[in-house]
């Protein structure tokens, strides 16, 4: 699970919130997500983003849930913070705590006007696997956390877009692309969303020929829905979905500012 917790994350993020800059007054949102493989319920998230005078933070909390909670406890804590420009959130530190049983992983990223000054994983790594690729210097120029970077402002193309996304230990290309509109249903909100492609370019900070890695680059069925939020008038997701060779996970809200 911890290889397709990059692409969960980005899509749990984006999930999270969505805010336009300029907007004005301290604002606090929360959201809900349940996670599925199948039909089988593995994972729950949930997500609060403030909105200050002086930038925004968003916090995220993933737990294993069902059949998968039994088996081995899972959990992420991740989140960023940042300052709000004119057309993007902008972070300026990201992290993502891991944990698998009494394993513990620590992500640790500061950024400086959208490039990597600083990356850190604890504990560090004790040796790098054959055929790892290592993430360049040059990798690390113009990219976006796995949180800001899908946020996407009213009056933007929404899926017309490739997200230059650095996780920690990880540089990828999220491309997205134009694939129709769908209506959608979160409790009492419903409505039309804006379908998007998703398609996993894995860029460095990844051992050549993994399974998974491969299994993700080659798959041409991962998508997330765009709903536009009542309370701020920007785009957020309400569902994704993303293939593993166990079968395709499903992420749904069950809450949502439609």
């Amino acid at each position: 699970m911890k290889r397709y917790l990059s692409v969960l994350t980005v899509a749990f993020a984006a999930m999270a919130f969505a805010v336009p800059a300029g907007a004005e007054g301290d604002i606090r949102y929360e959201t809900e997500y349940n996670v599925s493989l199948g039909i089988l319920p593995i994972a729950r998230a949930s997500f609060v983003t403030k909105v200050l005078s002086s930038g925004y933070t968003i916090s995220g909390d993933v737990r294993s849930a069902g059949i998968v909670d039994v088996i081995a406890k899972i959990s992420a804590q991740t989140s960023v913070s940042g300052v709000l420009m004119k057309d993007r959130m902008q972070a300026s530190r990201y992290s993502l705590v891991y944990k698998s049983n009494n394993k513990v992983q620590t992500y640790d990223v500061r950024y400086r006007n959208g490039d990597v000054v600083k990356a850190e994983i604890r504990p560090t790594p004790k040796r790098k696997p054959r055929n790892w690729i290592d993430v360049t210097d040059r990798d690390l120029k113009s990219v976006l956390d796995p949180i800001s970077g899908m946020i996407v402002p009213d009056g933007q193309d929404v899926c017309r877009r490739t997200l230059p996304i650095f996780d920690g230990e990880s540089r990828m290309d999220l491309v997205l692309s134009p694939k129709g509109s769908s209506r959608f249903s979160v409790g009492d909100v419903e409505g039309e969303a804006i379908v998007c492609a998703i398609r996993y370019v894995p860029k460095s900070g990844f051992r050549k020929g993994r399974k998974d890695i491969e299994y993700l680059r080659q798959a041409t069925d991962m998508e997330i829905w765009f709903a536009k939020t009542a309370l701020l008038k920007v785009y957020a997701p309400v569902y994704a979905r993303v293939p593993t060779r166990m079968g395709p996970l499903y992420i749904r809200a069950v809450k949502f500012d439609g």
